[in-house]
């Protein structure tokens, strides 16, 4: 699950690379500007008075209509060979005049790149959002592709603005904005994009168009991973159930079958199968992914960075001290969730945990499914005490053709789930699913909607060149939508529902803060082998996910003694924003301390939430946090976040001593007496710093 916003390949340029698949990571200093100024427009506009409109069944969708983007596929032809002639025009308008820079000349650059970007957003949305549908349509493929390559153009035509720019020293910039009193809005911008990347810039135009042919190659491998990841990575085959059902294992029935099967001999063959399938698959896709990790570092290099890791934490404002305190914390740690593990084996009646036992629904109907409206209804009430923003754009969202929810595997639709941005429109995001009706898929549409409320705040509050923000900001919202749905359906549920979504919530815990972070490792390990090497095979590559299983994995858990190949199907590995996985751990734990804040006066926290949200990059992240909810991005921070999950296990514990109290009483509801525990239960020096 992720986000995406186009407009980072446009209009970013060469200096960090045409991030593709559009994850902007440029910030700005806080500064009374435009930009700024318009955070509070949107919340301007709605009544804050007004009541909590319920879901109407019937007018839910669950298919995307991108007619608002193109009526026709011909229609987004013309606008592709208008866009073709926009960077030789860019170029030739603004080359003679970068000569002899002024202050209105930059602001002119600005709009018409600004103009471009948002015209190319939706080309390259349209593009994506309906090969993610069909990975093999060749009519979007081809246009992805023609996409990516304008792009490509417009770096190459552009490059000398970036050069020139990134070599201003500080009189020059500040004759500039003396020039020109309406460049004063894109202060921040400038700032950030330019000064801040002065180390880290293209010499020259020769340079810099060659960063931006390297991105290209990046671009299309990430495609090409995707394709091979839907069309044949996840396709394991077919297995013989007991009762002598042939069953195809893909990306949807895997987990389907893994989470609702309680025979558990069918789930040993069904992990079985795809073990040893992503085994076959591995050679492959090692030659495929240590051509990315190839290309990844030679870029990092050209732009002065020791390696892509390095490029990664730049850009999002962090340093290596803190993934580093993070990763010791987890691994130290990690034996927190041992308790939550022997919780699992007594309540499965097994001796010994394997891995098809990790997520198999801890209730007396695992196979239990949720409608799709059913979710959405819960998801709504669990934004009953949000700001009404909440509310409004959840509707829009859900009833307006915004989401596309039901898997297809067979006929191509790729696996997992994102949200795109539109902030060029101001629309609502599109969201993408593969909504099977578990618990954990209710969880995937609040965590996607997360991004799109905060894509459709920023997009209606800042100007366009601000609708940014690093990956673990942007992901928070999407975690703390999360823990909405879990304090809401704890809360309001019979004791075995409250079990079942609790435990699975907190083996969701145990993915965040183990397994994210270690799918970052994997790759920076991966890519020092490479870098040595020149290549790795498949088993390389194998053993470096074994080994570092073995460091951040439970000890209670039986894993095969063959070195596992689960790396090979993980989309993240092979996107061109490389180590993004590591972003869900930071998210998650500065969203267990927004909670309790959330917990202990909502009233205010709202008031702050909506205005974080809001701003986009407008100020640089680790001043957001800190102005909005005086966090920091520390050890403390992680050690508070495994507090809690020692917490949350307790919490679970507690309710099933309670549900077996009560096997009289079973529909007795939950509410307060065993519920969430962040305003009663956490002592003041238990989790001081979550405050």
């Amino acid at each position: 699950m992720r986000y995406k916003s186009v407009k980072g390949l446009v209009v970013l340029g060469i200096v960090k690379g045409l991030i593709t698949l559009g994850l902007l990571l440029f910030f700005s200093t806080f500064s009374e500007c435009g930009a700024s100024a318009e955070v509070t427009n949107y919340s301007e506009t709605l009544n804050q008075e007004q009541p909590f409109e319920k879901l109407n069944p019937n007018e839910v969708t669950t298919q995307w209509n991108d007619t608002y983007l193109f009526s026709s596929r011909e229609d987004a032809l013309k606008e592709l060979e208008t866009l073709k002639k926009k960077p030789e025009e860019i170029n030739a308008t603004f080359r003679p005049e970068f000569e002899n820079l002024s202050g209105p000349v930059l602001l002119d650059y600005l709009n018409a790149e600004k103009e471009f970007s948002k015209s190319t957003e939706v080309l390259y949305v349209y593009a994506y959002t309906q090969l993610s549908k069909n990975v093999s349509d060749p009519f979007f493929a081809s246009l992805l592709t023609d996409s990516q390559n304008l792009l490509t153009e417009y770096g190459k035509a552009t490059s000398f603005t970036t050069v020139k720019l990134t070599s201003l020293n500080k009189e020059e910039w500040d004759r500039l904005f003396s020039e020109e009193p309406k460049l004063e809005e894109y202060r921040l911008y400038l700032e950030t994009k330019y000064m801040r990347f002065s180390d880290h810039k293209a010499m020259n135009e020769s340079q810099a168009i060659y960063i931006t042919e390297l991105e290209n190659q990046r671009m299309k491998l990430e495609t090409e991973a995707f394709s091979e990841i839907t069309n044949n990575v996840t396709m394991a085959g077919n297995i013989t159930l007991e009762n002598g059902e042939e069953y195809s294992v893909n990306s949807q029935s895997y987990n389907t079958l893994l989470s609702t099967d309680q025979n558990r001999e069918n789930r040993k063959k069904c992990y079985e199968k795809r073990f040893y399938h992503l085994k076959n698959e591995s050679d492959s896709m090692a030659s495929l992914y240590s051509e990315k990790a190839r290309i990844d570092d030679i870029e990092a290099r050209e732009l002065n960075y020791t390696d892509y890791y390095d490029y990664t934490l730049y850009s999002a404002y962090l340093n290596h001290t803190q993934i580093d305190e993070m990763n010791t914390v987890f691994k130290e740690r990690k034996s927190v969730f041992e308790d939550y593990n022997e919780f699992r084996k007594k309540k499965l009646g097994v001796e010994t945990l394997r891995p098809y036992d990790l997520m198999l629904q801890l209730t007396d109907q695992p196979g239990k499914n949720y409608t799709y409206v059913e979710a959405l209804q819960e998801i709504q009430n669990s934004y009953s005490r949000m700001d009404p923003r909440f509310n409004e754009i959840f509707l829009k969202m859900v009833t307006g053709n915004f989401v596309d929810v039901y898997p297809d595997p067979e006929h191509g639709k790729q696996p997992g789930g994102y949200t795109y941005s539109l902030c060029s429109l101001k629309s609502p995001a599109l969201v993408f699913l593969n909504y099977n009706g578990l618990i954990s898929d209710q969880k995937a549409i609040t965590h996607e909607l997360g991004h799109g409320i905060n894509f459709y705040l920023i997009g209606n509050s800042v100007d366009y060149l601000y609708c940014s923000g690093p990956i673990y900001e942007m992901e928070v919202p999407s975690t703390f939508n999360e823990e909405l749905f879990v304090d809401y359906v704890v809360q309001n549920s019979d004791k075995e529902t409250a079990v079942n979504v609790l435990s699975q919530h907190i083996g969701e815990y145990q993915n965040y803060f183990t397994r994210q972070p270690m799918i970052t490792e994997f790759e920076y390990k991966a890519h020092q082998l490479c870098a040595e090497n020149g290549t790795a095979s498949g088993a390389d590559l194998n053993a470096i996910w074994t080994n570092l299983s073995k460091e951040y994995g439970s000890d209670s858990v039986e894993y095969y003694d063959e070195d596992s190949a689960e790396w090979a199907y993980i989309n993240h590995i092979y996107l061109t924003t490389n180590y993004y996985t590591f972003n869900y751990a930071v998210s998650k734990a500065i969203t267990l301390s927004l909670f309790k804040q959330y917990k202990e006066d909502p009233e205010t926290f709202n008031k702050n939430y909506i205005a974080y949200l809001s701003a986009g990059s407008t100020m640089p992240p680790e001043e957001k946090l800190k102005k909005y909810f005086g966090i920091e991005i520390n050890r403390q921070l992680f050690e508070d976040a495994m507090d809690v999950v020692e917490l949350r296990i307790q919490e679970l514990n507690e309710l099933e001593k309670e549900k077996s109290a009560n096997k009289s009483d079973s529909g007795a509801k939950n509410l307060n007496t065993s519920g969430f525990f962040w305003a009663n239960n956490i002592k003041t020096n238990e989790l001081e710093h979550l405050r």
